[in-house]
């Protein structure tokens, strides 16, 4: 059995057992506290809740779903900055973070804008940046 279709059937257990407990309050709970609502008032709220339920499942589902790349090759094409001279290894700084990186073409002075543009091992490659045209 799918994980999806798992958790499709615990949805739909869970979304009844709920169900029914809003019944139960409703014809047990709420009277002894001198609280009186219509039918149509429940179905109301049943309903309501079921709704809830169904836009719940099918975010987490799409959310589930969704493959997160991680690592170094998601770096390429990421800008930067150089913090220690690439000459040709140094570092810079990209997204916040601090990368060991060398440089695909010279030196690289510090404070110069870099571009990733491959990987080698752990270490980024880069190359200095050209402005981007609008």
């Amino acid at each position: 059995m799918s994980l999806t279709k798992a958790r499709l059937i615990l949805a739909v257990v869970s979304t009844a057992a709920e169900e029914a407990a809003i019944v139960v309050i409703w014809r047990w709970g709420l009277p002894e506290i001198g609280v009186y609502l219509s039918r149509s008032v429940l179905i109301g709220v049943m309903v309501a809740w079921a709704v809830i339920s169904v836009a719940i499942f099918l975010f987490t589902t799409r959310v589930l779903k969704k493959q997160t790349v991680v690592g170094l090759p998601t770096m390429v094409g990421s800008r930067g900055r150089v913090t220690n001279p690439l000459s040709p290894q140094g570092m810079v700084r990209i997204k916040g973070e601090l990368w060991t990186a060398t440089s695909a073409e010279g030196s690289i002075g510090r404070g110069d804008e870099v571009e990733v543009v491959g990987e080698d091992g752990l270490k980024l490659v880069v190359r200095k940046s050209h402005p981007r045209r609008t």
